[in-house]
């Protein structure tokens, strides 16, 4: 039996992992960090352009691994989605390795993190409110544009578990 993926995207500092994880704890299942930030620590940098095709392929072999081993549900923190929409935002362009894995956006529910909370910088990964904000309004717009239906869910986590429970029932 297959899986239902879930992509959750979103900003910086918008809760995306600690959403991802509480799901999968309260559906006993797996979820996928997002691996940009396991790069970031490891390379002990940010990356370059020629590195997002690698991150989002990483992100996906690691969601297709965890998809054989998840129940019922495997929460996705970030998609290919996010890595091309940052490479437009800090290069102007989506190379196009990368524009063919954002271009297969395969979930069964797609959620956006409002960037509602405290924004917390953590070292090289995050930048500013300002950029915090900006990049929510791409998502959305992006999602839009792509025909994608999304659902944004904002309040504190608790809050953010309820609206996310109820769309996860009726799947």
């Amino acid at each position: 039996m297959s899986v239902a993926r879930i992509a959750i995207l979103g900003a910086e500092s918008s809760g995306k992992s600690t959403l991802a994880a509480a799901l999968a704890e309260h559906y006993g299942t797996l979820w996928v960090p997002e691996y940009l930030r396991e790069f970031v620590d490891t390379c002990k940098r940010v990356p370059r352009e020629d590195d997002q095709y690698g991150i989002a392929r990483t992100q996906i072999e690691r969601e297709n691994a965890a998809a054989l081993r998840a129940r019922r549900y495997l929460f996705c923190d970030t998609t290919p989605l996010m890595t091309a929409l940052y490479s437009k935002v800090y290069w102007g362009r989506v190379g196009a390795p990368l524009a063919e894995l954002d271009a297969v956006h395969d979930y069964a529910l797609t959620l956006v993190t409002a960037p509602d909370g405290p924004w917390v910088p953590d070292g090289l990964q995050r930048e500013s409110e300002a950029v915090r904000q900006s990049v929510h309004a791409l998502v959305l717009a992006n999602l839009r544009a792509r025909g994608i239906a999304h659902t944004v869910v904002a309040g504190d986590p608790a809050q953010r578990m309820g609206q996310v429970a109820s769309l996860i029932d009726d799947l």
